[in-house]
């Protein structure tokens, strides 16, 4: 056993890869272990081809990293990587320093944001199930006392199975709190549902900017920082559009490689995106890894059950790209238009805002054109479809064909006067989305 540093701040980073090591997944790593309040003393990468089972790296590189740490005077070292009960208690043993890997250093800040009671408790049984599996490190100094007769069983495995049954009926207690602030947070799903507004969730990788977003289109306070998960507890918060309101939340943001009890312990945070009618995918426009973060966002949002979701992808914080400006890329080119349309903004300055709205309320249909369509004896199919789309309010007949009085939605508009024989539906087109 040794003393555990009571300060725990000065740390020394590993960074493990198989032989090509990305600068932006280092980057990352170091922006965590300083969101958790780490100074950092040294980074030492290492390369494993094999992980080893007892300790991840190799004898060499674990003598290297107690020099660095002894030399820096690092108390912490932190893993880039998931290492197991017996690889943390083997490298602290050697290192004689608190090892931390990816998945405690995540839950570390976690703790540290959360805000709200249902927030708290989601942390708490997230820790108690990451170190259920780390109980007998504590008691390593009696497991030569452990024995399977009577008589021969020692106070260490007296005191594992005390913990472990003091920690698995505080589990059951959480999970308990836990279902009845569900309860209570699918009534309030389903009052927002019974109004039919339209419900949109802000989604994207950590620090891309959402809670700042947040604030500026809801007027509220919803921390934001430039740090990575500044918003754990889900706000939402009703806002208007052109055309209409919208219920708009916000969401804990994404991370590559997020460990699986975390994504189940926030499920709830993560359930307002899955159960929104909208994604407003918020993306970094500086970040030159941004196509990455991207991808990551979409399979996190794959595995909640959001992957099939319409979404805007929203590129913020334009104010720092020399020579950007506001725009709306309605067509890139891209075979899934509809999915990857993209507007560019910028939350801290307010620039794009309107524009953002705008898109927003056509997108959801909030935007109607209305106007009276005549249509000839030749446009019986646009006419059957506008029966269809139940945007017809009123109808005269003559012998030179059809006068409707027309209310429809703005992109439903678009599309058939995109088809064949829209030519009546183009004249009611505006000739650009309107400010507001």
């Amino acid at each position: 056993m040794f003393d555990r540093s009571k300060r725990g701040e000065h740390a020394l980073l590993i960074q493990p890869h198989s032989g090509r090591l990305e600068d932006d997944v280092l980057e990352e790593f170091t922006d965590l272990a300083r969101s958790a309040g780490a100074s950092i003393a040294a980074t030492v990468t290492a390369r494993i081809d094999r992980p080893n089972p007892s300790i991840l790296i190799g004898t060499g590189k674990l003598d290297e990293v107690k020099a660095v740490a002894d030399a820096t005077g690092a108390d912490l070292i932190l893993v880039n990587h998931a290492l197991s009960p017996g690889q943390e208690r083997n490298l602290e043993r050697f290192l004689e320093r608190r090892v931390i890997d990816r998945s405690g250093l995540i839950l570390d800040i976690f703790a540290q944001r959360a805000r709200s009671h249902e927030g708290k408790l989601q942390v708490e049984l997230a820790q108690l199930r990451h170190m259920s599996t780390r109980l007998i490190r504590g008691w390593t100094h009696l497991e030569r006392q452990r024995g399977g007769s009577i008589g021969l069983r020692g106070p260490g495995e007296t005191q594992l199975e005390t913990d472990r049954r003091l920690l698995q009926k505080r589990v059951e207690q959480l999970q308990k709190k836990l279902e009845k602030v569900e309860v209570q947070r699918t009534q309030m799903r389903r009052a927002r549902v019974r109004s039919e507004l339209p419900r949109v969730a802000l989604v994207g990788y950590t620090n891309a900017g959402k809670s700042t977003l947040f604030n500026a289109l809801t007027g509220a306070e919803a921390y934001a920082a430039d740090k990575l998960f500044a918003t754990l507890d889900p706000t939402v918060r009703r806002i208007i559009v052109p055309g209409g309101s919208v219920v708009l939340a916000d969401t804990v943001g994404f991370v590559r490689d997020l460990p699986h009890e975390l994504v189940a312990a926030f499920r709830s945070t993560l359930s307002e995106a899955r159960e929104a009618d909208f994604l407003l995918h918020i993306v970094d426009a500086a970040d030159p890894h941004r196509e990455e973060r991207i991808a990551q966002v979409d399979e996190v949002l794959a595995d909640v059950g959001a992957g099939d979701l319409p979404q805007l992808l929203v590129f913020n914080k334009i104010d720092r790209i020399d020579g950007a400006d506001v725009r709306h890329d309605a067509q890139d080119g891209i075979p899934d238009e509809a999915r990857r349309e993209r507007v560019w903004i910028s939350a801290r300055d307010g620039l794009g805002l309107p524009l953002l709205q705008s898109v927003l309320g056509k997108r959801l249909g909030l935007q109607h054109v209305t106007g009276e369509l005549r249509l000839p004896p030749s446009a019986g199919r646009l006419r059957s479809r506008l029966h269809q789309l139940e945007v017809v309010r009123s109808e005269q007949a003559d012998e030179d064909g059809w006068l409707l009085d027309v209310d429809l939605p703005i992109a439903e508009a678009e599309k058939l006067a995109a088809g064949e024989g829209g030519e009546p539906i183009r004249a009611l087109l505006p000739e650009k989305l309107p400010e507001w």
